[in-house]
């Protein structure tokens, strides 16, 4: 297994099954996009995505209930209008609870969005 795959699964070992597998198809849908790069921060207890030029973008947090995306710029997204939640300085947040879909194609583009605005 490969680090990154290995850090993923350790980090997600003491959580409820239906949230590792959330938490799994949501660290897999960011790391989709070709100019992201992923890196488990157990600290943090989170999955951080960075841009080479845009630096931070998001990150997935695993929780025993929910698992959720942050966008640290998420209040600048015009795109998270009625998606992204939390009373936040600048970042938001979309927050999955088990048997939530995935929305893919809008994750992608804030992820555009957020890159855009980091550049």
């Amino acid at each position: 297994m490969a680090g990154f795959e290995a850090d993923l699964e350790t980090l997600l070992a003491p959580l409820p099954a239906e949230i590792g597998g959330l938490a799994r198809r949501l660290v897999f849908a960011v790391s989709a996009h070709p100019e992201l790069s992923g890196k488990v921060k157990f600290g943090w207890r989170s999955v951080n995505f960075r841009h080479a030029a845009a630096g931070h973008v998001c990150a997935v947090f695993p929780y025993s209930d929910r698992v959720s995306l942050y966008f640290e710029q998420g209040r600048l997204l015009e795109q998270g209008s009625g998606l992204l939640e939390g009373d936040l300085k600048k970042g938001a947040f979309l927050r999955l609870r088990p048997g939530d879909a995935i929305p893919e194609d809008t994750i992608g583009i804030l992820l555009a969005e957020a890159i855009a605005l980091g550049c």
